[in-house]
């Protein structure tokens, strides 16, 4: 599939309207993957159904009766048929112009250990065109920006692109593009001239890229470097969250001679995968693993609802990640989060988990 081509980045034509028409910043998507070998092997049947490829509704199979069934709405659910491209198109273009625009964004894949959440962000990181059926949303959204950018009148715009990729291992930070990668980063916050703090991280090393390749050859550097595992729930598991951070900075000039500068931010978080610790048999340092990965992803939970409640106390403070990503919650940003589910019998209780 080609990547995107030129889109105006419109702020209102991108933002969603919730029920009682506010715009609202907080957009969650539900992707159910198809049977993977083990759980058929198993013979564990289908528990999850959706609308049709896309829609707004998932339901899970409780039991027999279909009177204890559960179902939840989402801003957009899609069935095991939506594929690669369907998810970047539906998902994160709108995301993707909020960002040209120059707005802080984040997009999280979110959901238990072995749905998906990898494949979903990285998917094929070949750095080869056109670009592969099964890249994921970090490859096709470094295409696409690159197809925006290389459309606009370079007499009247001028930009730069900066990648950094940071990966959070037990609430500890570290740069996988690092040529030691094993050093650990220290986050800060910092007075701007407005008075307003922003949270940085020493240390983290940002990459000017020319294309759409430099940025997933940085990708692909990164990625063998981080933290996995087999669990009984996955054989490779990752163990670790990881930001993908895109920033870019544009330049326009007016017909009029006036400039307008503009800094709009790409954070792309694949989170480890929360897990029932009895159930993927992780004793020892792998059960600490997931007691710290849990905890993390408790506390950006409630990060999430204080922000949709706007509540006036906001716990960023309490987990690295929030911290991290602090800039980019909240306020005039958007986030979106992408939960991924098993439609296998035998994950049920994690299922149920993530939408709740």
């Amino acid at each position: 599939m080609a990547p995107s081509k030129s889109r105006t980045p419109k702020r209102k034509a991108a933002s969603e309207m919730d029920d009682a028409g506010q715009e609202t910043n907080i957009n969650v998507v539900v992707r159910c993957r198809g049977r993977n070998d083990r759980e058929v092997r198993e013979n564990s049947g289908v528990v999850v159904s959706t609308e049709g490829v896309k829609g707004k509704k998932v339901e899970l199979s409780m039991g027999p009766s279909a009177l204890s069934n559960k179902t939840y709405q989402f801003d957009k659910v899609f069935s095991p048929a939506a594929d690669q491209g369907m998810i970047f198109e539906e998902v994160v273009v709108p995301i993707l112009d909020e960002v040209l625009a120059g707005f802080n964004c984040t997009m999280f894949a979110y959901g238990q250990t072995g749905t998906g959440k990898t494949y979903t962000m990285s998917g094929d990181i070949a750095d080869t065109l056109p670009i592969p059926d099964t890249a994921g949303i970090i490859p096709r959204a470094l295409h696409s920006l690159f197809a925006w950018l290389s459309e606009e009148d370079a007499e009247k715009c001028e930009y730069s692109v900066k990648c950094s990729f940071i990966e959070l291992y037990n609430e500890e930070l570290r740069d996988p593009l690092a040529a030691d990668g094993s050093s650990k980063l220290k986050i800060f916050d910092e007075q701007n001239k407005n008075g307003r703090s922003t949270t940085l991280v020493q240390g983290v090393e940002e990459s000017h890229i020319k294309s759409a390749p430099n940025g997933i050859r940085l990708l692909r550097e990164g990625s063998p470097k981080r933290q996995v595992a087999a669990t009984q729930c996955s054989d490779l598991s990752s163990r670790s969250h990881t930001v993908f951070a895109v920033t870019v900075y544009m330049k326009r000039t007016a017909d009029t001679g006036e400039e307008f500068v503009s800094a709009g931010k790409l954070n792309l978080v694949d989170l480890a995968g929360s897990e029932n610790i009895q159930r993927s048999g992780a004793e020892n340092k792998r059960a600490a693993e997931a007691g710290m990965i849990n905890k993390s992803l408790l506390t950006l939970g409630r990060v999430m609802n204080a922000l949709v409640d706007k509540s006036s106390h906001i716990p960023y403070r309490e987990s690295k990640l929030t911290r991290l990503l602090q800039d980019s919650l909240g306020g005039r940003t958007k986030t979106c989060i992408i939960a991924t589910l098993s439609p296998a019998k035998s994950h049920l209780e994690e299922t149920i988990s993530t939408p709740d």
